[in-house]
């Protein structure tokens, strides 16, 4: 079944193996969180995470036969199992006939094709959750029933699909957007296209602003935090480097006015926000002139590799250029 029907249910056992496969990341927390709930209650030291590449079977299955001291049940996840089910596809085959009595296996992949006689044991002993992408009507559909039943609100159908189109299919930013909503229209209220234009309209430019402002003040793991959000909502990596570019070329200017004047008086004279002085001023200071002068370079380098010039990914030439901007290589 696939996981929107699952969470809508209320089961109250969960067979020895399940599947969670897709790529809605979302939907496979809810789904899991679920599952634990069932199998674990509260209680969180019988639970057991595996990475499938960095381990092998007889570890999962001895952990899955183990009895543990706190409670009379175990829960393993099986985490980016696709290759460990690959490798070991057989065995767990036998697993599946036979599996242990009181542990439960989850296996988290990406694909999993239905004709395996795997899927079909799965299917027929086990619990096979569906965390596919939601598109179109389906999207629609959960956000509406995501704001009755999670946040008691009302969603009008035009500000759901205006909240799509500006945060894009992504269940868990969308959620986000949808938590904030229903904080600012109150509790029992109903969420106009007025309160998404009012709220949400301005998330990407927000969210663009908070990863520049990152890269300048040395916080790299939010700036590429930020980035990944951006680029998982579908924001275009062109579009991007347009933002940062905005930002830093600004910088790039200061640093060649300061060869006359203070840099502070150089940073204001750029075009830097008088707030922003200070820290900008820090900025420029802590990569030192030789990496502020090939800010506008690297600028255009990334630029020309976006369109056409580079082989990498664009989310890797967007990683390499914030690595470059915060004066880390």
């Amino acid at each position: 079944m696939h996981a929107v029907e699952f969470l809508k249910q209320s089961p109250t056992e969960v067979p020895p193996v399940a599947v969670l496969s897709g790529g809605q990341r979302h939907l496979k927390q809810a789904a899991l969180a679920i599952i634990k709930q069932i199998v674990l209650g509260d209680e969180d030291t019988s639970l057991t995470k595996f990475i499938g590449k960095e381990t092998d079977l007889q570890s999962v299955t001895d952990e899955l036969r183990t009895i543990s001291m706190w409670s009379d049940r175990r829960l393993v996840v099986v985490e980016d199992a696709d290759e460990f089910v690959t490798k070991h596809r057989a065995s767990l085959e036998k697993y599946v006939e036979k599996p242990a009595k009181k542990s439960v296996l989850v296996l988290d992949v990406k694909t999993w094709p239905k004709t395996t006689r795997l899927a079909k044991l799965v299917a027929k002993e086990g619990l096979d959750v569906e965390c596919s992408e939601l598109k179109g009507a389906q999207l629609s559909k959960w956000l509406l029933d995501t704001a009755r039943d999670s946040y008691h609100q009302t969603l009008a159908r035009d500000a759901a699909a205006l909240l799509i189109e500006l945060v894009g299919e992504d269940l868990g930013l969308l959620d986000q957007e949808l938590n904030k909503l229903a904080s600012y229209v109150g509790a029992g209220g109903k969420i106009e296209l007025k309160d998404v234009q009012t709220l949400v309209g301005g998330w990407r430019t927000e969210t663009t602003w908070a990863m520049t402002d990152a890269v300048r003040d040395g916080d790299l793991a939010f700036a590429i935090d930020a980035l990944d959000q951006l680029l998982v909502a579908g924001e275009a990596g062109p579009k991007l480097l347009g933002g940062i570019s905005y930002v830093f070329k600004k910088f790039a200017q200061a640093t060649d006015l300061s060869r006359s004047r203070q840099l502070d008086q150089a940073l204001r004279d750029a075009g830097v926000f008088p707030q922003a002085v200070g820290a900008s001023s820090a900025y420029l200071r802590r990569i030192g002139r030789a990496k502020a002068e090939r800010i506008l370079n690297v600028l255009l380098e990334t630029e020309a590799g976006l369109k056409g010039g580079s082989r990498l990914p664009e989310r890797l030439q967007l990683e390499q250029l914030l690595l470059q901007l915060a004066g880390k290589v």
